[in-house]
């Protein structure tokens, strides 16, 4: 197959070598230059999407971020490059189109349980924006759209951790904390190309949401640092399960 990468940062390099490496042909867009070898890579912005002459592309990846998080960042990255995507990608026999949002499009805030049934409802108009970049690929791609939806994306550096663990002396409520690894999200963004039956939509984490000050605590007594105090009993944040993650037969390795 030949897979198109819109966007080309840490997530879609790691699917794209898996991808090259089952013998796929892979072409990628960025606004910066690329080095490595596996892929055709084309600079451009987004906005101006120009693909005519590329040979016919089979499945697309859409992974793009922000350079801020704004409003106004969000509508351009988000909602504004959809239409230019669009009508690059309507020249092309497209089979599957994947596009990477968050579960920032459910509003929940009270530590309640969200699951690939839960209606999204943003609370904020990043969340909206978001949603609205949703609805309108499956929009223009009714039967081959597909929505993944990462909770918080981790690698394997504690650095942020480690600062937080040496700077929080108190913590205003009790928040809980989803997280997927970047390696599991960007195998099952692989592992969903060839799946027949597919959802409209997909949650990805770990199943596993933590209380991220008991997290940040635990931290502090491994490194013998005075541990922070928890102000407030009230729960913020929410509990996210990626059930049809786990219906898919897809397996974390983290």
């Amino acid at each position: 197959m030949h897979i198109l990468f819109i966007g080309y940062g840490k997530t879609s390099q790691r699917a794209a070598k898996l991808l090259f490496a089952a013998g796929h042909q892979i072409t990628t867009i960025s606004r910066s230059a690329k080095t490595d070898t596996l892929a055709h890579h084309l600079q451009q912005d987004v906005h101006g999407l120009n693909l005519e002459d590329l040979a016919p592309i089979d499945a697309a990846y859409v992974l793009l971020s922000p350079n801020a998080s704004t409003v106004e960042a969000y509508q351009q990255t988000y909602v504004d490059t959809v239409a230019p995507i669009v009508r690059a990608l309507k020249k092309h026999p497209i089979q599957r189109i994947m596009v990477v949002s968050s579960t920032r499009v459910y509003g929940e805030n009270a530590g309640e349980r969200v699951d690939d049934e839960t209606v999204p409802q943003p609370n904020d108009a990043q969340g909206r924006l978001l949603l609205q970049m949703e609805q309108l690929y499956q929009k223009a791609f009714p039967a081959q759209c597909m929505i993944i939806r990462p909770a918080g994306i981790y690698s394997g550096s504690s650095a942020r951790m480690q600062k937080l663990a040496e700077t929080t002396k108190s913590f205003p409520a009790i928040q809980w904390s989803n997280r997927i690894h970047i390696d599991d999200l960007a195998r099952f963004l692989v592992f969903m190309l060839h799946v027949e039956h597919a959802e409209k939509s997909y949650i990805c984490t770990n199943n596993q949401p933590q209380l991220l000050h008991e997290r940040i605590l635990e931290l502090q007594r491994a490194m013998h640092l005075p541990e922070l105090v928890l102000q407030s009993e009230i729960e913020t944040g929410k509990r996210i399960y990626a059930e049809r993650m786990a219906e898919s037969g897809f397996h974390l390795k983290y």
